[in-house]
């Protein structure tokens, strides 16, 4: 069918991005969908710092590549053997679409599951090679199962998760990465517990999603580090009982909590927060990375504190989640009033404005921009 996609060409940090414009809108066909597949509409897709960085180079992917991951969208037709998912079911994107049998995902870690990694990394679906072509006939490549920010989308079962139709779509497709990612690392990596206490470096959406998810768990202390005084404002509003910009976190950590805190979450993707999210964590302490650094960035850490403290660094990816099972908790969460999503939604845009929705992230003033492809 045809359709159209915003796709990236090529690398470029040039900016502003709203003059090197470096994703185009393009008229697309999209193959029908396989054995397995969903052909999707897309009603609302997020703007996040997973999508950036392929464009600015700091996450390698095979291009030409349809981008955006963090989606929501209406089930228009169904493959051959898809027999629990219906024409009209609502669903939210998974952007790792786990195949249910590897070891990963026998061992409760479809996050890592092995099959998704390696077809994610080569831009194909987890059924078969990528199936959009460009208006030369000439294929172009998947992001992360999902290549979000177009009109349509073909995906693997394994990348939908269904959803209840009240729920509208600007708010839905959150579900799928910030809340997903940034609760998740909370709940899932750390395993966060009443009474203890949390600092998140980087208030974008995962940050201050696990802001949220520190609140949802009852963090007797949850301290929010940014540089832009309107997102610490917001991480306030979320249930920060404290903030501080960068240059003051050490200190201010340090004497609201007599040495450190039990987690420190790090959503920047830069080492030197890496390496102070790990400091500011008291003996026995957790620093959880949920950030994706440029490949070429390395990390430096005291040897002492880890047989000597008992301090632990960890990744979390993808917040460590089951999709299945967690987007379903979160959305009731989030009907009870516990998770209140929408804060953080700061624009909703039409698809044509996505390389001024880049800008917007790039330069720190955007927290979760929903683009709307059919508006």
């Amino acid at each position: 069918m045809q359709s159209h996609a915003a796709i990236a060409r090529g690398l470029t940090e040039e900016r502003p991005y709203t003059k090197s414009s470096p994703l185009s809108l393009e008229a697309v066909e999209l193959l029908a969908p396989r054995a397995g597949e969903l052909l999707l509409r897309i009603e609302a897709v997020g703007v996040c710092h997973s999508d950036l960085s392929v464009i600015n180079g700091s996450r390698i992917r095979p291009l030409p590549m349809a981008l955006g991951h963090e989606a929501a969208g209406i089930v228009a037709s169904v493959g051959e053997g898809v027999d629990d998912i219906e024409v009209g079911d609502h669903v939210v994107l998974s952007f790792v679409p786990s195949c249910g049998t590897c070891d990963e995902c026998q061992n409760d870690r479809p996050a890592l599951c092995i099959p998704a990694a390696k077809v994610n990394g080569t831009g194909d679906l987890l059924h078969g090679p990528a199936v959009i072509r460009d208006g030369d006939g000439c294929k172009v490549h998947h992001h992360l199962g999902v290549s979000g920010f177009a009109k349509h989308a073909v995906v693997a079962r394994e990348s939908v998760v269904r959803i209840p139709k009240d729920v509208p779509m600007e708010t839905a497709a959150l579900f799928g990465c910030a809340i997903l990612t940034g609760v998740g690392a909370v709940i899932n990596t750390a395993n966060v517990r009443a009474g203890q206490s949390i600092a998140v470096f980087g208030l974008g959406g995962v940050g201050l999603a696990s802001v949220m998810g520190g609140q949802l768990v009852g963090a007797r202390t949850i301290i929010a580090v940014d540089p832009m005084e309107e997102k610490r404002n917001v991480a306030l509003e979320l249930g920060a009982t404290a903030v501080f910009h960068p240059d003051e976190a050490v200190e201010g950590i340090s004497k609201l909590t007599e040495g450190g805190v039990d987690f420190a979450f790090e959503a920047v993707g830069v080492s030197s927060v890496m390496e102070v999210a790990f400091q500011v964590t008291n003996r026995g302490g957790m620093a959880v990375s949920m950030g994706l650094p440029h490949p070429t960035q390395k990390v430096t850490f005291p040897a002492l504190a880890f047989a000597g403290l008992g301090k632990t660094f960890t990744g979390s990816y993808m917040g460590s989640s089951v999709p299945q099972r967690d987007i379903p908790r979160y959305i009731e969460a989030w009907r009870d009033g516990r998770l209140p999503v929408e804060k953080l939604r700061t624009a909703t845009l039409p698809l044509s404005e996505i390389n001024h929705a880049f800008e917007e992230l790039a330069a720190g003033r955007a927290i979760r921009q929903i683009l709307l492809p059919h508006a």
